[in-house]
C-alpha cells in the first residue's frame, strides 16, 4: 500500500517484527534518518548492529538503479536496501516507514502496536527528477513548523523539491540583512480581503511575518536530511509591491509612498529599471544563495504589465539603448540581468512561461503554469521545463462543487484529474523532450492558516506525487492505497480533506 506506488513490488508470505534488540547497518545519514523518523512512534532504539544487523542499508556504486533509485528487501534474512546514492536509500527508507503500520508516523511513542513488515521485494527509480510542490507564503505568512510538516509530508511521498514562493505584493518574507526595511516594512501589510465575493472590503486587521535566515538555514537542514530540496523564489519584476513600499526608489514614481499590498490580483506596480535597482536585487540575491544551497534559483518573472516602464522615461532610455521595441521585452532583460549574476553564484535561473519567447535566458527551467499548452511551448523554445499548469496541479483550486466547501480561489479540480495528469505532452515524443518533472502549486491568497493550507494540500498531494513518480495505476487502486495513507495523515496530525468514498465496483 505504497504511494507512489514502486516500479516494481512483489509480495511473498510472511512478516518480519521490528523489536528492541533489531540493529542497523547503514551510511552514519542513513542510520539516523532511520532513528529519526522510526524512533519516536515505535521507541525502538535501532542500534548499530555491524555484521550483524537486521537491517542493512548498503551504497553500491555498481547498482543499475539511477540517481535516486533503490532495492529493498524484506525476507526471513532480514531487510535489505541497496542504492547507488544516498538519496536512493532516503527513498528506501521511506518506503520501508510505508511497509510498517500507519501509526509509524506518529510524534510520540505508540504501545500495543507490534511493528511488522510484510516480506517483499521491491525495485524502484522514479520517471522524473523533478517532483515538488510549491507553497505561496508570500500573501498569507505561514509558521516554519508548518514547512517543515510540508517537508515531512513531501519525504512520504518520496518527492524532493520544496518551491518556497518567499515573496508578493502582499508580503516580503526573507530577511535581508543589508536591506532590513524589506521585512520591518514589507513584511506587513495593514489589512487583508475578506473571503471572495467580499474581495472589496477588508478584515482591518493587521498581518505579517519573515523568516530570519537562521531560520531558512535550519529549515534546509532538515529537509537536506529527508531529500529534499528547498528551492527558493523572490518574485520579480512583478509582483514587488512590497519591496517597493520598503524602498521607493525601486519604483517607477518617485517620491510615491506605496502601502504593502492588501488585495489580491495583479498590480501594475513592477521595479523600475535603473542600474540601482538591477545591483539592489543583485545584493539580494547573494545573501539568498548564501542561505540556499540550490543550484536553482526561481526569479519569477510571471504577470508583469508594461503600463509602468510604458510611461517611465528611465525605463523608454534602457529599451533604447537595448534596441527594444515593446516594453513587454524589458522582462527579459531583467531577469537575463540577474541570471547572469547567478551564474557567477554557479546557481541557474527557474522561471514562470511568461518568460518564453520573452528573452529568456537559453539555461532557464520554465515552469509552465498557463496551460499544457505552455509546457509544449517552452519545450519548442529549447528550454527544461517542470510542468505545473493551473487545470492540472493548482492545488489553491476547489476539489469540489459541492455546498460547503471553504472558500479557495476558483477553478475546479478534483483529486481523479490530478492523478489522470501526464507530464509530458504528446509532441514531442518522451525521448527526445526535456520535461524535468512535475509539481503541485498551493497558492495562498485564500489559505490564511495551516488548517486551509493542509485542506488543499492533501489528498491530492498523493496525486501529485505518483504522477511524478511516474507509476500510476487505475483509480480504484490508487483510491485502495489512498486510504492507507489518510492513517498515515491522521498519525501524523495532519488535516486534510477527506475523499468522497469511492465505488467498490469501479
Amino acid at each position: 500500500m505504497l504511494i507512489p506506488q514502486p516500479l516494481s513490488y512483489a509480495p511473498a508470505p510472511g512478516q518480519r517484527t521490528l523489536t528492541p534488540q533489531t540493529t542497523v547497518a547503514a551510511p552514519a545519514e542513513i542510520a539516523d534518518l532511520l532513528r529519526e523518523l522510526l524512533g519516536p512512534a515505535t521507541g525502538l532504539p535501532l542500534a548499530d548492529g555491524g555484521d550483524d544487523a537486521e537491517l542493512v542499508f548498503t551504497l553500491d556504486g555498481t547498482a543499475d538503479l539511477g540517481e535516486e533509485g533503490y532495492r529493498l528487501t524484506v525476507d526471513g534474512t532480514g531487510v535489505r536496501a541497496v542504492a547507488g546514492t544516498l538519496a536512493g536509500l532516503r527513498w528506501a527508507v521511506q518506503a520501508l516507514r510505508q511497509l510498517l503500520p500507519p501509526q509509524a508516523y506518529a510524534a510520540t511513542s505508540v504501545t500495543g502496536i507490534a511493528w511488522t513488515l510484510p516480506y517483499a521485494q521491491i525495485e524502484d527509480r522514479p520517471r522524473y527528477p523533478w517532483r515538488g510542490i510549491m507553497v505561496d507564503v508570500g500573501r498569507w505568512y505561514q509558521p516554519v513548523s508548518w514547512l517543515r510538516t510540508v517537508v515531512d509530508l513531501l519525504a512520504m511521498h518520496r518527492m524532493n523539491t520544496l518551491h518556497l514562493h518567499l515573496t508578493e505584493d502582499q508580503g516580503w518574507r526573507f530577511e535581508v540583512k543589508r536591506y532590513p526595511r524589506l521585512t520591518e516594512v514589507g513584511a506587513w501589510r495593514r489589512e487583508s480581503p475578506i473571503g471572495h465575493e467580499n474581495i472589496k472590503q477588508a478584515d482591518r486587521t493587521p498581518h505579517g511575518g519573515h523568516y530570519t535566515q537562521d531560520e531558512l538555514r535550519e529549515l534546509v537542514a532538515y529537509a537536506a536530511r529527508r531529500g529534499v530540496t528547498v528551492v527558493p523564489e523572490i518574485d520579480l519584476p512583478g509582483h514587488t509591491t512590497a519591496a517597493i513600499a520598503a524602498y521607493p526608489e525601486l519604483g517607477n514614481n518617485p517620491g510615491t509612498q506605496l502601502a504593502t499590498g492588501t488585495r489580491w490580483g495583479i498590480y501594475d506596480t513592477v521595479l523600475n529599471c535603473d542600474d540601482a535597482t538591477v545591483q539592489f536585487m543583485k545584493n539580494v540575491l547573494d545573501e539568498l544563495v548564501d542561505v540556499f544551497p540550490s543550484t536553482l534559483i526561481h526569479l519569477g518573472g510571471d504577470e508583469v504589465p508594461p503600463a509602468e516602464w510604458s510611461a517611465n522615461p528611465g525605463a523608454q532610455a534602457r529599451m533604447k539603448e537595448l534596441g527594444l521595441t515593446e516594453p513587454e521585452d524589458l522582462l527579459g532583460w531583467w531577469i537575463s540581468e540577474l541570471a547572469a549574476h547567478l551564474r557567477e553564484h554557479g546557481r541557474r535561473v527557474v522561471v514562470w512561461d511568461e518568460l518564453v519567447g520573452r528573452g529568456a535566458p537559453a539555461e532557464a527551467v520554465v515552469m509552465a503554469w498557463r496551460h499544457q499548452d505552455y509546457v509544449s511551448a517552452a519545450l519548442a523554445a529549447g528550454h527544461d521545463v517542470v510542468a505545473t499548469p493551473c487545470e492540472h496541479v493548482y492545488l489553491d483550486y476547489y476539489e469540489s462543487d459541492a455546498p460547503g466547501e471553504p472558500v479557495s480561489i476558483g477553478g475546479l479540480l478534483p483529486l481523479e484529474k490530478v492523478y489522470a495528469y501526464q507530464p509530458e505532452p504528446d509532441e514531442p515524443p518522451a525521448g527526445d523532450n526535456r520535461v524535468l518533472g512535475v509539481q503541485g502549486n498551493l497558492w495562498g491568497e485564500y489559505l490564511p492558516t495551516v488548517g486551509r493550507a493542509a485542506y488543499n494540500l492533501l489528498p491530492r498531494m498523493s496525486a501529485v506525487a505518483e504522477a511524478g513518480w511516474g507509476t500510476r495505476t487505475e483509480l480504484g487502486d490508487f483510491r485502495q492505497r489512498l486510504d492507507v495513507m489518510l492513517a498515515r495523515f491522521d498519525a501524523l496530525g495532519v488535516a486534510y480533506r477527506r475523499p468522497e468514498p469511492y465505488p467498490a465496483a469501479q
